[in-house]
């Protein structure tokens, strides 16, 4: 393992510098080019400031989207995605739900909590099983048409009247981009100290389940309470590591406060440091495997990645691949509780249209 380890080591090293050579040369090449042209040429300061200044900045207050019914049903310029793992696939949406949205599931499904069951390999069916230690309930397809309490407070009372709880629906469709109709009933669950549910996949191991719109594909888990200590959502084949999209932030903070002009930044050479950020991001999924981070499980330090439950946010988590096929990596588990009483809200998502 060593001698292997020295020699991948020596690989990427030789990698590294034949790249930073190469974009050095680049690097001289284009800041000829650009004395040549002069101040026509477009420099990066400038180009960066022309985006900024189109289409591409977010626009403060979303003012763009007021009166727009369709864009305040998706919550959009609320709701912030953050992708978590792309193995197994990973996105945490902030602030999915409303306050109002999580006190109403919690409300409907109160009265109605019994214990939770879990799916028997062989029959298909519900059974009690001490892996999974929660009370909960399935919300009726009737229940999908009902009147869903709304945050924005700028619609009118009819706009209110009209809107049905087929926002969570449409919302959860548009972000996993699963159509509506391929999802089950959303499934309302309460954690009280020391319940949890043992690490599992949400995909089928039955052929009875595979009948009514085949495998599940995609999970949406929405947390509804807050005050929680421990009960976390836990992958034990999760990377937590930083992923691509952080790593190009961390670049342009790094490069950013090392330089003191915009015009000092040459496009080349920040995909260089790009490039060397994706391959130490590959050989780290290479050499440390799934799960060789830490992270918090109901107060113990394990190995994998958690997430914490935050009233109004949501996960959504894939257990289909890319390949189509089912994600072992996909496992996943809901920490024992320490204080307090974890509410959520799970949405799973088929192949195809779910009877």
């Amino acid at each position: 393992m060593a001698s292997t380890m020295k020699i991948v080591f020596g690989l990427l090293t030789f990698v590294a510098f034949g790249m930073i050579n190469g974009a050095l040369f680049q690097l001289a090449f284009i800041r000829n080019l650009e004395d040549s042209y002069g101040s026509a040429f477009p420099s990066f300061k400038r180009v960066h400031k022309r985006q900024n200044d189109g289409y591409l900045q977010f626009p403060r207050g979303v003012p763009i989207w007021n009166n727009d019914k369709e864009a305040e049903l998706l919550r959009l310029g609320y709701v912030k995605p953050e992708v978590l793992s792309w193995s197994p696939r990973i996105i945490l949406l902030h602030n999915f739900l409303s306050t109002e949205e999580c006190d109403y599931l919690r409300a409907i499904a109160r009265p109605r909590l019994h214990t939770s069951t879990v799916v028997d390999a062989k029959t298909g069916k519900g059974i009690k099983s001490n892996v999974r230690t929660s009370s909960g309930m399935f919300l009726s397809p009737e229940e999908k048409k009902y009147p869903m309490i709304q945050v924005c407070s700028c619609l009118n009372p009819e706009a209110v009247k009209n809107l049905k709880k087929q926002a969570i629906e449409k919302r959860i469709s548009v972000f996993s981009q699963v159509p509506i109709e391929n999802g089950e009933l959303i499934q309302v669950l309460r954690y009280e100290k020391d319940q949890y549910y043992k690490p599992h996949h949400d995909y089928f191991a039955d052929t009875y389940n595979l009948k009514r719109g085949g495998q599940r594909i995609a999970t949406m888990l929405m947390y509804l309470s807050d005050n929680v200590e421990g009960g976390e959502t836990y992958f034990p084949m999760g990377l937590d590591d930083e992923g691509f999209s952080n790593a190009e932030s961390s670049v342009i903070s790094v490069v950013f406060k090392k330089r003191k002009r915009y015009d000092d930044i040459n496009l080349s050479f920040f995909r260089l440091l790009l490039f060397i950020c994706m391959i130490k991001t590959t050989f780290y999924h290479w050499l440390c495997q799934a799960g060789s981070g830490e992270c918090s499980c109901g107060g113990k330090t394990v190995k994998g990645l958690s997430v914490k439950p935050i009233k109004g946010d949501a996960v959504l988590f894939w257990s289909m691949g890319l390949d189509g096929q089912s994600d072992p990596n996909s496992m996943h588990g809901g920490c024992e509780v320490i204080s307090g009483e974890k509410w959520s809200a799970t949405k799973w998502m088929r192949q195809r249209a779910s009877g």
